[in-house]
């Protein structure tokens, strides 16, 4: 399985020759070039275009079958139950034996039921940047929580990428020196395999 970083919370996630996109953005995400994705399906957390930008996707529906499984779990975009910014859909992707997890805009630490949920992630996609999401802090304390084999922060800025008035990369990264999970931030169209 392959997991290619675009910036903000945007990713592809290909399996078996099929590529999903998450989180496609719009250029209200400064320091990116104009998003131009294909894939076979476009998952969106929510309906926020920094998230939702499904224009940026050329959709290819020939060849391959879809290999995964997806979950989601409804979860508050913000401390305030969704009455701020609505909600989110945290996603769950199985393929080959192995499980991603993508956070979209999770805005509050999700209750144990869901926590329980999400452990034993081979990734997770994390959002860490606070002011829409989770903070810093709240998102380590969400990784120790479901311990996850590798974290991919996300939503944060770095530099002139990404909204300015979120936290940069390194103030998450600062909490992270001695965890029992490996801290893996991607560049732009950086991929893993795992």
């Amino acid at each position: 399985m392959k997991i290619t970083y675009y910036g903000h919370s945007c990713f592809t996630v290909s399996s078996s020759g099929y590529t999903l996109a998450l989180d496609p953005y719009n250029d209200m995400v400064q320091g990116y070039p104009p998003l131009a994705l294909e894939a076979n399906k476009v998952y969106c957390s929510h309906g926020h275009m920094d998230h939702a930008f499904v224009d940026a996707v050329t959709i290819n529906d020939a060849g391959a079958a879809d290999p995964f499984e997806v979950k989601s779990c409804k979860i508050p975009h913000d401390d305030a139950g969704g009455s701020k910014r609505g909600m989110n859909q945290i996603r769950i992707f199985y393929a080959e034996g192995k499980k991603v997890i993508h956070f979209g805009d999770t805005g509050c630490i999700p209750d144990a039921a869901i926590l329980e949920e999400l452990k034993g992630a081979d990734i997770a996609m994390i959002p860490v940047g606070g002011v829409f999401t989770v903070d810093p802090a709240q998102a380590k304390q969400i990784a120790d929580a479901i311990a996850p084999r590798i974290l991919i922060p996300m939503h944060y800025k770095k530099g002139s990428q990404g909204l300015q008035i979120i936290a940069d990369l390194d103030a998450f990264l600062d909490l992270c020196k001695d965890v029992p999970y490996e801290v893996r931030p991607l560049e732009y169209k950086e991929s893993i395999e795992i």
